[in-house]
């Protein structure tokens, strides 16, 4: 069974379908990118997986159980996680502080006073920053942290929730070269070690060929195509809505952007 299914995903905004009929799987330790030009309904998609939108019609099963009206915070709970394009830490806090918070809310003691929050989860949070690289930056202000650090640190903290379903909405958004490539080389590790399902949305097509094993296209909330990374560069329909940034589909960075 796979871990995520989404069937006949619908959902319409004064008249405009963003999203139409999407239906697609996610399997267990899957890196699966969700592509397409601007407008295509990619965001909208992920905003009905994870709960922020309920959707006109369809339904999105997570091992089975119907995630579809339930609250974004419980189908958290349940087990999707997400990163965002721009990165959600709190900078006053430290990096390990960071982590606790996430940690503190998983464990469910938001509530509980009887405790100062910075003696809580110490080892668990330390052992997540090793996972991504960060360990000897624990103690540092998230303020001062470089940007491809605080994604680095937004996937320590996603982490925290031991999610099934990971969904990164253009996780290397605003990053260097050689940021992205190691995000996602890290990414990577962390489904091949750990089991996790990924969905991530990009702008770069590179990443996206470079690191996916499986593509789906959007273009106008209808899912066009979806395959191997061989299969979506030989797909005409595909070369057609990228047009004019067709190159990408031919190992050139850049061009296409959604």
């Amino acid at each position: 069974m796979s871990v995520l299914s989404v069937r006949g995903l619908t959902k319409t905004f004064g008249g405009i379908k963003a999203v139409s009929d999407v239906s697609f799987d996610l399997e267990k330790a899957e890196f699966l990118a969700l592509i397409g030009p601007n407008g295509a309904g990619k965001t909208t998609c992920f905003n009905m997986l994870n709960g922020y939108l309920r959707p006109d019609a369809g339904s999105v099963k997570l091992d089975g159980t119907e995630l579809v009206g339930i609250r974004p915070r419980k189908v958290w709970r349940m087990g999707v996680g997400r990163t965002f394009q721009i990165t959600e830490t709190f900078a006053s806090m430290t990096v390990r502080e960071n982590v606790q918070m996430a940690l503190i809310s998983h464990h469910r003691q938001t509530l509980d006073i009887t405790h100062r929050a910075r003696a809580l989860h110490v080892a668990e949070a330390d052992a997540l920053l090793a996972r991504v690289g960060m360990a000897a930056d624990a103690d540092r202000a998230t303020s001062e942290l470089a940007y491809g650090d605080l994604k680095r640190l937004e996937l320590a903290v996603a982490l925290a929730h031991r999610p099934k379903v990971l969904l990164m909405d253009e996780p290397t958004a605003g990053m260097a070269p050689s940021e992205r490539i190691a995000l996602m080389a890290l990414t990577g590790d962390i489904i091949k070690a750990e089991g996790v399902s990924v969905l991530f949305t990009e702008h770069d097509m590179d990443v996206v060929f470079t690191h996916a094993h499986r593509i789906l296209v959007l273009n106008r909330g209808r899912l066009i195509a979806e395959g191997t990374g061989a299969e979506i560069r030989a797909n005409a329909e595909v070369q057609a809505v990228y047009l004019g940034g067709g190159s990408v589909f031919h190992g050139e960075a850049g061009g296409a952007h959604g």
